[in-house]
Order: C-alpha cells, then sequence, then structure tokens
C-alpha cells in the first residue's frame, strides 16, 4: 500500500490539526506506514522518546484479538495517536483524506505502539485481522518536539509511563525551551521544565554512570537499558538531586559552575565509597545510600563551603572525622560492615534515613576543618 483513500472528521484543537478516522491492520502493518521512536539508551545523540517495546504486553493483546475473531466480538475502542511533520489533503466534499506514504511516511506513533504490534502478532496468524478496524487520530504538521510533548501528556496525564523516560523527555525539552518552538503543556509539565532541575540532575547522574574513574560507573540503570550489574534506577537517583542536590541551602549551588559541580559531586562519592566501600558494601549503591548520604550532603557542603576545599582527601578526612564521632544506635554507619548486604543499612526506612542523617550532622558539628574536635 502506497496510498489510501478513506472517511475523516477534522479536528482542529488550537493550532493542532487531527484527523479522526479508522484505518484496517492491513494497511497500518504495509511498509512504511509508521514506525516507533524509541529511546535509544546506548546512543547519547539520540531523539526518541518511546518507551521500550513490552512484547509480553502485545502479545496478550494479540491473544485477545485472536480469540475474538470467530466471535467478531474483538474491541478496541481506544485510538491510536499518530503523527507526521506533513500535510496531508483533505477533500471538504466528501470528507476524505488521502495518506500517500511516499509523501508524508512513516508515521510516528506517539500513542499504541503495543496495540498496533499486537494487531500486528495476531494478523500473522489469523488473515481475518488485517480487516480489523483501527480507531486512529492522525496528527498532521507536527514538528517532532511537538510529538515528544504530547507523548509526554498522554502518558503522564492518563496512563502511567516509565518516570524514567519522562525525566529523558523534561530535560530535552528543557534543553530546547529557547530555540524550539513548543506547543501548550500542562502547568505542572511546564513548571517542572522551565525550572531546569530535571535536566540537570540528570546530567549528573549521567556523568556519574559514565565517568571512568567514578564509583558509580555502570551502576545506574538509566531510561530503557537493561539491569545487568545495575543497583539503582536513573528515577531514583535524579529524584534526590533534586530534592537534596539543587536545593537553594545546599552551597553546591552557589559553585555556578557546572561542570565543577559535578565534578565536586563526583569527589563527594569517591570519598564516601573509599572509606565505606570494603566489596561487600552492596547497600550503599542502593536507594539508601543515596537518598542518606544526598540528604547528608547539605551540611557536609555547608562545613566545607568555608574553606573553599572540595579536594577528595579533604573531604575523605572530614567524613572520617565525622563517622568517628556519631554515637548512639547508628554508630555503625561510618564502617563498611554496616553497609553489607543484610546489615543494618539494608532495613532502613524513610524515618530511620532522616534520623542517621540528623546523627551525622550532630557529629559534623563537633568536628573542625582539621579533623580535631571542636571544644
Amino acid at each position: 500500500m502506497t496510498k489510501i483513500v478513506i472517511p475523516a472528521a477534522r479536528v482542529k484543537q488550537g493550532d493542532l490539526v487531527l484527523f479522526a478516522t479508522s484505518i484496517r491492520v492491513r494497511d497500518i502493518a504495509s511498509d512504511n506506514f509508521y514506525n516507533v521512536e524509541t529511546l535509544d539508551p546506548d546512543n547519547k545523540d539520540d531523539k526518541g522518546y518511546q518507551r521500550l517495546l513490552n512484547t509480553a504486553r502485545a502479545k496478550k493483546l494479540a491473544d485477545y484479538i485472536l480469540k475474538g475473531q470467530d466471535r467478531s466480538d474483538a474491541f478496541l475502542p481506544t485510538s491510536v495517536l499518530l503523527a507526521t511533520d506533513k500535510s496531508i489533503p483533505f477533500n471538504e466534499q466528501d470528507h476524505t483524506i488521502e495518506i500517500d506514504t511516499k509523501l508524508v511516511g512513516p508515521f510516528s506513533v506517539v500513542d499504541g505502539q503495543h496495540r498496533l504490534e499486537g494487531l500486528k502478532m495476531a494478523a500473522q496468524k489469523d488473515p481475518r485481522v488485517l480487516d480489523f478496524e483501527v480507531p486512529v487520530n492522525v496528527a498532521i504538521n507536527l514538528p517532532h518536539i511537538a510529538q515528544m510533548c504530547h507523548f509526554l501528556i498522554v502518558n503522564t496525564t492518563q496512563k502511567s509511563v516509565d518516570q524514567s523516560v519522562a525525566q529523558r523527555i523534561i530535560a530535552r525539552l528543557t534543553d530546547a525551551l529557547d530555540v524550539e518552538d513548543m506547543p501548550s503543556l500542562p502547568k505542572w509539565i511546564l513548571n517542572t521544565v522551565e525550572k531546569g532541575e530535571v535536566d540537570k540532575a540528570l546530567k549528573y547522574v549521567i556523568y556519574l554512570n559514565e565517568t571512568s574513574d567514578s564509583p558509580w560507573k555502570g551502576k545506574i540503570l538509566m531510561a530503557n537499558d537493561d539491569s545487568d550489574g545495575t543497583t539503582i534506577n536513573q528515577k531514583s537517583f535524579v529524584k534526590a538531586v533534586v530534592k537534596y542536590i539543587l536545593t537553594a541551602n545546599n552551597p553546591l549551588t552557589i559553585v555556578k559552575d557546572f561542570d565543577k559541580e559535578r565534578k565536586i559531586f563526583l569527589n563527594y562519592w569517591k570519598a564516601v565509597t573509599e572509606l565505606l566501600d570494603d566489596g561487600n558494601s552492596s547497600v550503599l549503591y542502593k536507594y539508601n545510600g543515596v537518598e542518606l548520604f544526598c540528604k547528608f550532603s547539605i551540611p557536609f557542603f555547608t562545613k566545607l563551603q568555608d574553606r573553599g576545599d572540595f579536594k577528595v582527601g579533604t573531604m575523605k578526612k572530614l567524613l572520617a572525622s565525622c563517622f568517628e564521632n556519631v554515637e548512639g544506635d547508628y554508630a555503625g554507619v561510618g564502617h563498611p560492615e554496616w553497609w553489607a548486604k543484610g546489615s543494618n543499612a539494608s532495613f532502613l526506612n524513610a524515618g530511620a534515613i532522616n534520623v542517621v542523617s540528623q546523627e551525622l550532622s550532630k557529629a559534623l558539628h563537633k568536628v573542625s576543618m582539621t579533623g580535631d574536635i571542636e571544644l
């Protein structure tokens, strides 16, 4: 199929033009009709935005469609959203559109990739599915950046999307904010994009995960990546950075030099792990370790601020003195065995993490920058 003429209703929403129609599976499944721009975690220049295909989810839908063929009761009422940055001719007389895939194909799938893949799977097993009509909304003259925005809107206001993928999209929108036209975004999304915190936090996390001498090298599960060797996901780490590192009361934000900020943050983790990682301290690299030491970075960097020395050795000396002066139930926090799998750190909840951070802050207050106890 290269050209089809189908009935359609033109829908105009502000500057956005949609054609509401239905398209048979045989046409949708034809060569060059659509593609899915999947986010590739291994390609820094990748412009995709879709989540990875969940084959099991698509197969489940295919099984449902196949079971419904004999009774003709298969039911998929929700419209697939396709988009193109080109125009499609609309016939005002008979209310039809003409789709020529040589001119406008392939369409980008903004929403509905699992439905389309499930239908294709079903059609391969039962040719009757080829005549199944799929409700489709076709958005025209929609630039790539706008398609990405609409994917984010659909998947954060109507159903769940992997927050790691959402963080990636928000970061890209922040980068494009001043250089590309965007459609209207929900207020909460626009506020997040304009603040730029997610973009900055994501760059912190990528830096930790990719720098060759970083203790976090390859340990962070990035959006759409596999889980081999990772200990915490991008979503959790980015949230911790936004909450504790990019806050106004963290002196790290006063540096105003992004490359230097990231280097200081890396030095901090080098100091922490050199003291606490004996090869068995796995919990240090999980949510509890990230949450605690990102939170503790606020008083820690405040202590370092006056001296203006953020080298690993300086941080390590201050941390060691701090750990020595922790008292009470959490005195073991400065010992590697405390961070081993199944030990004390494994069972910290949010309340306990707050208490440990408070105890570390008390111990830090007792320590001078020379490592001596202040009287």
